[in-house]
């Protein structure tokens, strides 16, 4: 970890005013030794404190930590994380991710990075990410997939607490599969955003969210068009197949309770059994799977967002 401090230009009505960030780099490397997945790598650095949970079967977990207020004006955050061929990871965090002003108004990023190899399967699984008014995040996720990878991906945003306006955030998501691009789209919303709230992309709602599933399962079966919700103010959400083995589901509701509770029904509205030959397992599995969380952490999901 690096914290860096530069200096603003000086003019004749501005006086230097320092701008302090935290650069900080996570590394996670899942390996499969003596027919289970270990953890030869689990680096933690700056607000990253990286926890080791309870395997689930093959399955190595890993829990983020935050170790201080993160991310704030000015921070430059990363995690990369691989699981190699055969292995299978899944990737959580233990609260809500609050995203602040901080000392200066510069904006963090937060860049994620992960990499699958040939029969592996990863599960990135965290908490929400809070924008908190005034906060300025740019976040983005980059991924690189094996064409018999699997994936799990889930990514909230909820727009302020509760009583508070919006920060501003832009996020991109790309992933490529085979070194072709399955996936690359941009979404900005908050202040200085012409038309988020509109009728057009979030309207009243002030949390929104995607699921993202790529299984080669999809190559023979591929699920149909769903909209989940009977009613727009209470959120919905819908499940769209990708140009490829992958679906993508988007939605938009009040609050991150509700957020959440149509991203699980999405996941489960399609389950299809495969045969999975990778080293790692060698008999049938399923596609990967998101279980619906104890309706405690639910319930903690959205005070965190108060």
């Amino acid at each position: 970890m690096t914290l860096t401090t530069c200096t603003h230009p000086t003019t004749a009505s501005v006086p230097d005013r320092p701008v302090v960030g935290v650069h900080a780099t996570a590394r996670i490397l899942a390996a499969v030794r003596g027919g289970t997945t270990t953890l030869p790598v689990l680096d933690g650095d700056g607000p990253f404190e990286l926890r080791r949970l309870h395997s689930h079967g093959t399955q190595a977990r890993v829990c983020i930590v935050g170790a201080m207020s993160a991310p704030l004006g000015g921070d430059r955050l990363r995690i990369e994380a691989t699981a190699q061929q055969g292995a299978a990871l899944h990737i959580t965090s233990a609260a809500a991710t609050l995203a602040l002003r901080g000392p200066t108004s510069e904006h963090a990023t937060y860049d994620v990075h992960l990499t699958v190899g040939d029969h592996a399967q990863l599960h990135w699984l965290p908490k929400p990410l809070i924008c908190a008014a005034g906060s300025d995040l740019r976040q983005t996720w980059t991924i690189d997939l094996a064409p018999t990878a699997r994936l799990v991906l889930r990514e909230e945003q909820i727009l302020g607490r509760t009583g508070e306006p919006p920060g501003h955030v832009t996020t991109r998501l790309t992933v490529r599969r085979g070194g072709r691009t399955l996936l690359d789209q941009q979404a900005a919303y908050g202040p200085g955003e012409p038309g988020w709230d509109g009728p057009a992309i979030l309207a009243d709602h002030r949390a929104t969210g995607q699921l993202l599933t790529v299984d080669p399962a999809f190559e023979e079966i591929t699920p149909d068009v769903r909209l989940l919700g009977d009613a727009p103010q209470d959120g919905q959400a819908v499940l769209t197949p990708l140009a490829g083995p992958a679906t993508l589901v988007t939605a938009a509701a009040p609050d991150s309770l509700r957020l959440r509770r149509l991203l699980d029904t999405a996941h489960n509205t399609y389950r299809q059994p495969i045969t999975d030959p990778g080293p790692a397992r060698g008999r049938d599995v399923g596609p990967p799977r998101v279980a619906a969380p104890p309706e405690h952490e639910t319930q903690r999901h959205a005070l965190a967002a108060r």
